[in-house]
């Protein structure tokens, strides 16, 4: 009888997971520091760097998309390829997947205090950065979708379902509050206009809060706690 071995990826879970621990301590103490200014204003130092209307928007970017973005990362990585049992269509895909979102991490941290900024609640990044965004979450999905068609599991396991559907509407939703008129590299202005792109803006805002910081953990745990629970 032949038997077929493979592997897990397990490095690019671990490298994930070191991303949340990282990031997930910066978010907290730019929280720490931006709460303190409430009570002595004095620690801005007098930058317009480390004013808290430049770091509010670093703490809460860096809180969601930095350490629970990584976090959604390291639990999808880990747990579909346990429950398709095999690994992830593409280490290289993986690769630029990880690298691609620590960049943006970066590159949203530079352009926030340096007032770079759409004034967009949970989408304050300008436009080079959104399309960034928008090709390394399609990376993430094509890895995931095409994990998914080499399974070796028959069944799909509803953890993917969660995560397929996070996939989908994390892209629509990005992508279509996301659509700007570029006026230079640094500036840009919605198509959106008075009430039409505050509407926009929140059913962004509060589905962002339900597909990107509810869905996939939904997923997680019908993983995670039903081996918690042996």
């Amino acid at each position: 009888m032949n038997v077929e071995k493979f592997n897990y990826d397990n490095q690019i879970v671990k490298l994930f997971l070191i991303a949340t621990i990282v990031w997930g301590i910066v978010g907290l103490l730019v929280g720490v520091i931006i709460a303190t200014q409430l009570y002595i204003p004095e620690l801005n130092l007098g930058l317009s760097f480390t004013t808290f209307g430049r770091l509010r928007p670093l703490h809460t970017n860096a809180a969601i998309f930095a350490f629970v973005g990584n976090a959604i990362y390291t639990g999808v990585y880990y747990s579909l390829q346990r429950i398709t049992k095999a690994r992830m269509f593409s280490d290289v895909l993986s690769k630029i997947n990880f690298w691609g979102w620590q960049l943006i991490i970066v590159l949203a941290a530079v352009t926030l205090v340096t007032g770079i900024t759409t004034s967009k609640e949970y989408a304050e990044l300008e436009w080079p950065i959104d399309i960034l965004i928008a090709v390394v979450w399609v990376v993430f999905g094509v890895n995931m979708i095409g994990t998914l068609m080499k399974r070796r599991e028959k069944h799909i396991y509803v953890a993917a379902w969660f995560y397929i559907a996070t996939f989908v509407t994390v892209a629509v939703l990005h992508i279509g509050n996301s659509i700007e008129l570029p006026v230079s590299l640094t500036k840009s202005y919605p198509v959106y206009a008075g009430i039409q792109d505050a509407l926009v803006q929140w059913w962004y805002g509060h589905n962002a809060v339900a597909f990107f910081l509810t869905t996939p953990f939904l997923g997680l745990m019908y993983y995670y706690l039903p081996k918690a629970a042996n």
